[in-house]
């Protein structure tokens, strides 16, 4: 008895949790609904006098709102991808992993199932990356998220404004969204912004558009600061092909840690998230190169560069008055920066 009202007191703990967790996401769509009907009837309808002008604002600005709310959705509704079944342990692997006590033959257990499987991170102390809750090996760059209760390939986050773990699957659209909203704020805060001057000279009739006009342009800008100072750490972080998560902590490799080990260069980093099409950069639609289970490394682009692997290696014990091919030098100290 006293079992069955913990389950049923765990239930409803549960699904207040995921009612309540769309409260965020209910307080952004009111915040934009409100945004709408203040900018598009209060200030174009009402305040603005010149047809033209109004023609003009109201165009630009529902073209800028169709990619704000377009890219919105799509990261609240692109559900975060999971790892695949052959990471997964199988009925008879699971079995013999949990009723083996000895921690180093577990261990030894995972690196023997790894061998057969694309992975090359390792956690802080050189094992391979195990989920023990989702009971598979994880694949690089994928992390478990205790909010969504999965593993998420190429994990950066979980956002409680749109209520979904950022991954692979949806990072690009939380980028355009990102973006989106950005050009949203300046948008609104640069068009209202003179109408705002004539309210405050008493230049126009103090009626019930001059509040939503004023506080338009406030929550504007403060959306606007907050919004590019997140956009801006974003855009570092994809031109550094890093995930929110592996900008805290370095990821480890078989080789050891290394902080730079994804990065392939701005441009080649860019197209890691937005794919080689540019004419899908600016759209929400999945353009991610890769199955998100594996990632080219920097370490293996180098290793595979016919330059780099053609290169004799430098002997310290040799003549100093060896002869080296033109230009050796130079592309010594390209590769190392």
């Amino acid at each position: 008895m006293r079992r069955g009202w913990k389950m049923a007191l765990s239930g409803g703990l549960r699904c207040c949790r995921r009612v309540l967790s769309w409260v965020p996401v209910l307080v952004i769509v009111l915040v934009v609904l409100w945004s709408y009907y203040a900018y598009v009837f209060e200030l174009c309808l009402v305040t603005v006098l010149s047809p033209a002008e109004k023609v003009i604002y109201l165009i630009f600005y529902h073209a800028i709102f169709v990619f704000f709310t377009w890219t919105y959705w799509k990261s609240i509704f692109t559900l975060p991808q999971q790892p695949n079944q052959k990471f997964h342990l199988s009925y008879t692997d699971k079995e013999r992993y949990e009723n083996e006590e000895r921690p180093e033959v577990q261990k030894q257990m995972l690196s023997d199932m790894a061998k057969k499987l694309p992975v090359y991170t390792r956690t802080g102390s050189g094992d391979v990356r195990f989920c023990d809750r989702c009971h598979l090996i994880k694949p690089d760059r994928c992390h478990h998220c205790s909010v969504c209760a999965m593993c998420v390939l190429k994990m950066d986050h979980h956002c409680p404004w749109v209520n979904n773990c950022i991954g692979f699957s949806n990072y690009k659209f939380f980028l355009q969204f990102l973006a989106y909203s950005v050009l949203y704020c300046l948008y609104i805060a640069t068009t209202v912004f003179s109408y705002f001057i004539k309210y405050w000279r008493g230049e126009l009739p103090s009626v019930r558009s001059k509040f939503h006009v004023l506080f338009l342009l406030f929550v504007a800008c403060m959306f606007f600061v907050s919004l590019v100072i997140l956009f801006g750490y974003h855009c570092w972080l994809v031109s550094r092909n890093k995930t929110t998560l592996e900008a805290f902590c370095t990821p480890v490799f078989t080789s050891g840690p290394e902080k730079n080990g994804f990065n392939l260069g701005f441009i080649k980093n860019i197209q890691q998230v937005f794919g080689d099409n540019k004419k899908f950069w600016l759209i929400p639609i999945g353009s991610s190169p890769g199955d998100g289970h594996s990632f080219p490394m920097r370490c293996m682009n180098e290793s595979q560069n016919p330059l780099l692997a053609n290169e004799e290696p430098w002997e310290e014990n040799e003549d100093d008055n060896r002869d080296y091919p033109e230009g050796s030098s130079s592309l010594a100290v390209e590769t190392e920066t």
